[in-house]
């Protein structure tokens, strides 16, 4: 995610940190400084421990998440710690019900086993079983009404942000992982985009009445969740219904057959000529009909950037080597090459049929193709297109389920 900075990669994972998560430590740092100068450093400290101690909840919680998903088999990118929380960001969205329905339950699970961690050890330095429901909806006032030590405080206040991660994150909207779950539910019985659509839109009301309930009652901090929540389950709609246009078309039907290739003993001054008097941005290296390498403007332009002279190099010491383009089959539909261009961490593929070559299909064309799709479906879903032939029928295709 743009913005974020790695801080460790456990299990193989990147684990990101994003700048404006500073604020949360500035926040703290500054509701923390009243009072004396000895209890104003100790407040600050306090503070900054509990943040540190509650994103550690968030992180594991959503390391509950990634790990289920590479049980799976679905490529989990990195992890980011936002203000509001934490995200598992993976390579693609499960299509299998159940897979879903696990990888969203075990992040509150995680929860659910710290605080089988935390409340024996609670009560055991003089919680009162009586007042457990009081600390987690109520745990600044159980603290202050108690002379508790900062320890038994830092306590409570984990026990109730851990309670509280769980039931938050059970509301039945998109991001969170009530969401996901729902949509799982209903998976089960229909198909995958109208169960998206369903929960996309339960999830906006849910965040509607959130946003609602947080103006009313002065917490704004809620109203800024709520109109995050409502914006994550409009993308996640829009994801699902670009993924369902391009399930009708497949890698060989989008490559560009009139592209302009190249050979080994061209040179990069060729390829700056092709970018400027063509449309094209990527250029396929061939040597005797094989895929010797790719050169993309960014390449190019990456060259000029650094070369201490403009000496005209030949384009194999600019293009990526054949080796290093991802390849897939020109028999997958275009949203499975959108995730093979995920889990990659690539905008450009070369299409295959074998052994054969084909072309190159960028995440540019398969966004113009997406927008095509889209309003030619729309026509053809108002009505049958003119008698003349020549119009693209969408693929049919069916969906395998597990």
């Amino acid at each position: 995610m743009a913005g974020s900075l790695r801080i460790a990669r456990p299990f193989g994972i990147d684990l990101r940190i994003h700048w404006t998560f500073l604020f949360i430590v500035l926040l703290v740092g500054f509701q923390s400084a009243g009072g004396p100068p000895g209890a104003r450093v100790a407040g600050v400290v306090f503070g900054l421990l509990l943040v540190g101690l509650l994103f550690l909840c968030v992180t594991l919680h959503e390391f509950g998440h990634a790990l289920v998903a590479r049980r799976y088999g679905i490529p989990v990118r990195e992890i980011v710690l936002l203000p509001i929380g934490g995200v598992a960001i993976m390579s693609r969205n499960p299509e299998n019900p159940k897979q879903e329905l696990w990888i969203a339950v075990a992040g509150p699970l995680v929860n659910v086993a710290i605080l089988a961690v935390l409340v024996p050890v609670w009560l055991a330095t003089g919680g009162d079983a009586r007042h457990l429901l009081d600390v987690v909806f109520r745990a600044t006032r159980v603290i202050a009404a108690t002379d508790a030590s900062p320890a038994f405080a830092m306590l409570t206040l984990l026990l109730a942000a851990n309670a509280m991660l769980i039931l938050f994150n059970l509301i039945p909207a998109f991001p969170l992982d009530g969401g996901r779950i729902f949509r799982a539910l209903l998976a089960f019985n229909m198909p995958h985009p109208r169960a998206t659509r369903i929960a996309a839109r339960v999830g906006q009301v849910a965040a509607v009445g959130l946003a609602l309930y947080g103006l009313m009652t002065g917490h704004f901090l809620m109203a800024i969740i709520a109109f995050f929540i409502f914006n994550g389950a409009g993308a996640e709609s829009a994801a699902s219904r670009a993924g369902t246009v391009l399930a009708t078309r497949r890698a060989g039907d989008a490559y560009n057959k009139t592209a302009i290739t190249l050979t080994l003993d061209h040179r990069v001054s060729h390829v700056i000529e092709a970018l400027l008097t063509s449309y094209q941005p990527d250029f396929a290296v061939m040597n005797r009909g094989r895929l010797a390498g790719v050169v993309t403007r960014d390449d190019v332009l990456r060259w000029l950037a650094e070369t201490p002279s403009l000496y005209d190099v030949y384009v194999t010491e600019v293009m990526r080597e054949e080796p290093q383009v991802a390849k897939v089959d020109a028999r997958l539909t275009l949203d499975e090459v959108t995730a093979v261009m995920a889990d990659r961490e690539t905008r450009i593929v070369a299409v295959f049929d074998g052994d054969h070559y084909l072309g190159l299909v960028s995440a540019e064309d398969i966004s113009e193709a997406q927008a095509v799709l889209t309003f030619l479906n729309r026509r053809l879903q108002d009505g049958a297109p003119p008698d003349r032939g020549g119009w693209p029928v969408p693929m049919r295709q069916e969906v395998p389920r597990a």
